[in-house]
């Protein structure tokens, strides 16, 4: 049972893959994304984001392997700049390598979501993306 997002929720999304990108955006759209920003790379994602122009995402989803400056790169960028740096980013991609995993969440990502394969994986995938988005925008700060 999909569990919808508990208000409405823009999001930037940064992926490279055209294929990919439909489904994600889809699936996003689908359970509660209101604005879905897309970049196809990270100077373009880092352009969307220092757009006044543009709405401030509440979640940036991040693919890692993307032309000009990739996920890596852009990530750290994000996580260094006082304006951007408290927004959450889902690392979407096709590597499950150890060392990319570390490295995603020593540069500060908030979750880690290998892309899937076929359909029932991708529906879990876009379930670990909202499960994440709903502990965030939920969780109590503490007194």
């Amino acid at each position: 049972m999909m569990i919808a997002p508990v208000r409405p929720h823009d999001v930037l999304l940064i992926e490279d893959d055209e294929a990919d990108a439909l489904l994600i955006e889809e699936a996003l759209l689908q359970r509660g994304a209101r604005n879905l920003g897309r970049a196809h790379d990270g100077v373009a994602g880092l352009a969307y984001l220092r757009d006044p122009g543009n709405p401030r995402p509440d979640l940036i989803v991040l693919d890692l392997n993307m032309p000009r400056m990739n996920g890596r790169e852009l990530l750290a960028v994000i996580k260094d700049d006082e304006d951007l740096c408290t927004i959450p980013v889902v690392v979407l991609t096709t590597s499950s390598a150890p060392d990319d995993v570390t490295a995603a969440y020593q540069r500060h990502a908030n979750a880690y979501v290998t892309k899937p394969v076929n359909l029932d994986d991708f529906e879990r995938a876009v379930q670990s993306i909202d499960a994440f988005y709903l502990d965030t925008v939920t969780r109590l700060p503490h007194s």
